[in-house]
Formats: C-alpha cells, sequence, structure tokens
C-alpha cells in the first residue's frame, strides 16, 4: 500500500519497525529492497525503544502534518528536521 498509494514518488520511502522477525525475515527485506525502500529499524531489542519512535512520529502527525496542506514538501521536510534537532 505505501508503494501504490504513496503522494512523494520521487522521494526516499523509508520503512521503520522494531526488530520483530516478521520485518527481519530474508523475504521481507527483498521486498523492500525490490521496490527501493530504506529499511530502518531500532538500533536495540528494546520494545520501549520503539514506543519513544512511535510517540515522536505521533506528535510530528498532529502539529505539522494536520493542517500544513498548504506547506510544500521541502519545508515539511525542513521542520521535521528541526523538530527532530530540539
Amino acid at each position: 500500500m505505501a508503494v501504490r498509494y504513496r503522494e512523494y514518488k520521487q522521494e526516499q520511502l523509508i520503512h521503520h519497525s522494531d526488530r520483530g522477525i516478521q520485518y527481519c525475515c530474508p523475504a521481507y527485506q527483498r521486498e523492500l529492497k525490490k521496490y527501493h525502500i530504506t529499511c530502518s529499524m531500532t538500533e536495540s531489542y528494546d520494545p520501549y525503544e520503539n514506543a519513544v519512535a512511535e510517540r515522536i512520529n505521533g506528535v510530528l502527525k498532529q502539529e505539522f502534518l494536520r493542517d500544513s496542506s498548504a506547506l510544500e514538501f521541502k519545508d515539511m521536510q525542513r521542520l521535521v528536521a528541526q523538530s527532530i534537532d530540539i
């Protein structure tokens, strides 16, 4: 679905997940490579680490993407980068 319905087809697509066995298996990794999707995973097997990433993603969606339809993609990228730095 991410490949089929993505809006910014020219931009790099990154799939972030925890280190669940379904995401680490060779078949899934081959599918990511097939569609030129960069794989991103938590650094450890600590389930709390992914919770922090999910919370940050939620805040970014609530604060920046909800009312940002007038923003250009590059402007959204800059705002997200600045938020992460903060």
